[in-house]
């Protein structure tokens, strides 16, 4: 069984300047998406960053090969992890990419690069990037922070590397899972939810777009709430291949650990309002995101609530930085009149390469400077980019 720890579970089914360090230099604009017909050229997108789940078998190789800056977070963790993240990415095995031990430092990984490819293709268009608001899903809040200049990158592998070793012994400690409920309304998940504890530990989990929830808690009241779904009328109630039982009483062990582990990392105020998973509200403080990041693990992940909160506050486009399209997905659900695009797309679409056209050869023309025939090396090679989506 998998441990991923996240629940955005939602794409199989639906189908689907001022600088973060510092004020911008005079010369650089600040960023919004070009002008097209679906996004205004004044808008500030939303950066949304992807949990676990959202992994797959050659995520990231793509920006790895054609961004200087996105390469560089690469094989920065190569180095700090002591092992090759980047292939275990790139040429899987998927059972050991799937591992929350390694998921977390991954997917982290990967969207910062995507970050920082932004970046760079923006800087040499004499652009900068400005967010309206950062926002991560459970695990993704970690780059949300990296973006918001709250943690450097460095210290956030290391978070996140710990707070998968630590889940995973909690789980080994008190087994559980997850179960995704499709096609109830809130009231009547709820419902279903104190009706199924009597048969032990379950709770809602995240909520990650209207009707669309997953919960989690020990197995017998798991397979007891998918039963009770079904008879009220669920569209889609069923176990996932997830053997921790995430965002739940049952993580207690592990939230007092990375509390821990939290306590000896020096946390900034944000930069850019980032919005909470817990409450959905902004955090503005170092102290608040740290107690947001202890609770995230035991508490509901209230995805809807956080994107209705940077909806209300104007947010009209999101850029999701990350593998997958996850987070697209239950954004459009959760809002009518939004945008949303994966920050590779939106790259290649967007921002190409100075003499780029269409069909990437294999070199890197990151900044426009060629580097030669091909940027990859030390075994980082090209596999079939499969398409896992999300499970949780």
């Amino acid at each position: 069984m998998s441990t991923n720890d996240d629940t955005s579970v939602s794409t199989r089914d639906t189908g689907d300047g001022r600088d973060l360090r510092g004020a911008p230099p005079p010369s650089m604009s600040v960023w919004a998406p070009p002008s097209t017909a679906s996004v205004a050229l004044d808008e500030r997108p939303a950066l949304v960053f992807p949990g676990q789940g959202s992994q797959f078998v050659g995520m990231g190789r793509d920006i790895y090969e054609t961004s200087l800056a996105g390469r560089a977070i690469f094989d920065q963790a190569d180095d700090l992890l002591q092992f090759s993240l980047s292939g275990l990415c790139f040429d899987g095995p998927g059972d050991e990419l799937d591992d929350t031990y390694n998921a977390q430092p991954a997917i982290l990984t990967v969207s910062v690069a995507g970050l920082e490819a932004l970046r760079e293709r923006l800087a040499a268009m004499g652009r900068h990037l400005e967010p309206l608001y950062v926002a991560g899903h459970s695990l993704g809040e970690y780059a949300a922070l990296v973006a918001a200049n709250v943690l450097d990158f460095p210290d956030a592998l290391q978070v996140v590397r710990e707070r998968g070793r630590i889940m995973k012994e909690a789980s080994e400690r008190r087994p559980g899972g997850m179960a995704a409920i499709m096609g109830l309304d809130l009231t009547t998940l709820e419902r279903v939810v104190t009706k199924a504890r009597e048969a032990g530990e379950v709770v809602l989990a995240t909520l990650n777009a209207p009707a669309q929830m997953v919960i989690s808690g020990e197995f017998v009241a798991l397979q007891r709430a998918v039963e009770l779904a079904r008879a009220e009328g669920a569209r889609r109630s069923a176990m996932l291949r997830i053997s921790i039982a995430s965002h739940s009483p049952l993580m207690k062990g592990a939230s007092q650990g990375l509390s821990e582990v939290l306590s000896h990392v020096p946390l900034r105020d944000p930069m850019v309002p980032i919005v909470a998973n817990v409450g959905g509200q902004v955090l503005r403080t170092a102290e608040e995101i740290r107690h947001e990041l202890v609770q995230n693990i035991v508490k509901p992940v209230n995805w809807t609530r956080s994107v209705r909160e940077m909806i209300e506050g104007g947010g009209r486009t999101f850029v999701e930085v990350g593998p997958g399209k996850v987070l697209s997905g239950l954004i459009r659900r959760i809002g009518d009149d939004v945008k949303t695009v994966n920050v590779q797309e939106f790259i290649a679409e967007h921002l190409p390469l100075p003499g780029a056209s269409g069909q990437d050869n294999g070199e890197s023309r990151a900044g426009g400077d060629a580097r030669g025939s091909g940027i990859r090396d030390g075994g980082k090679g090209t596999t079939d980019r499969g398409t896992k989506g999300a499970e949780e």
